[in-house]
């Protein structure tokens, strides 16, 4: 190694044999997949194939460099929107609402102007969704609240995630139901 000094900047120059090359090409296949604990007293559902776990367990699963291990706990309700540059690109509608089957869940989507500081005056709106796992029904609440611009009628388009359907990052071709809400409770069901 030599070291050279220019004022205020270092330079190092390093070299290596073709030996040292060979080595870190051999070190460089990583593995592909990972163990993973589950914790108990619930289902976990992989988000990239739908497969369902038990909990209290472990499991293998691929982790490619270019995709995560992600699982998803049972009774999760989980929002996929259309791809946006930007928030006020265009209405955030439809909405996917994939839920994950094997307990009961609620979820609350928040929603307000995107640009203005009025919701710190509790200007905003809000939905809550609740599963109910036994009787496989989604309950969506009457609206709350409401700001300038809001969607007053939207569409949820519902997937109950199953192997090989609600998975991945690309909003599904396949729901299960679709749903016109108005702003009034309404029960979906999922049989």
């Amino acid at each position: 190694m030599q070291v050279g000094t220019t004022g205020a900047a270092k330079m190092r120059l390093f070299w290596k044999t073709p030996g040292i090359f060979a080595e870190e090409q051999r070190h460089e296949s990583k593995k592909r997949v990972r163990e993973v604990y589950l914790p108990a007293n619930t289902v976990w559902h992989d988000f990239w194939t739908g497969k369902t776990f038990k909990g209290r367990t472990r499991i293998t699963v691929d982790a490619p460099i270019d995709k995560i291990p992600l699982l998803i706990k049972g009774g999760s309700i989980i929002p996929m929107g259309p791809f946006l540059q930007y928030s006020t690109e265009k209405p955030a509608d439809p909405i996917e609402l994939r839920i994950y089957p094997g307990a009961d869940g609620q979820f609350i989507l928040y929603e307000d102007e995107n640009d203005k500081y009025d919701y710190e005056k509790g200007i905003h709106a809000t939905i809550t969704f609740v599963w109910n796992n036994a009787q496989r029904t989604l309950t969506i609440s009457d609206r709350q609240g409401g700001f300038p611009g809001m969607l007053r009628e939207r569409t949820f388009n519902v997937v109950v995630v199953s192997q090989g359907h609600g998975t991945g990052v690309e909003i599904s071709g396949r729901v299960d139901k679709s749903v016109q809400y108005s702003g009034k409770s309404m029960t979906v069901e999922l049989h």
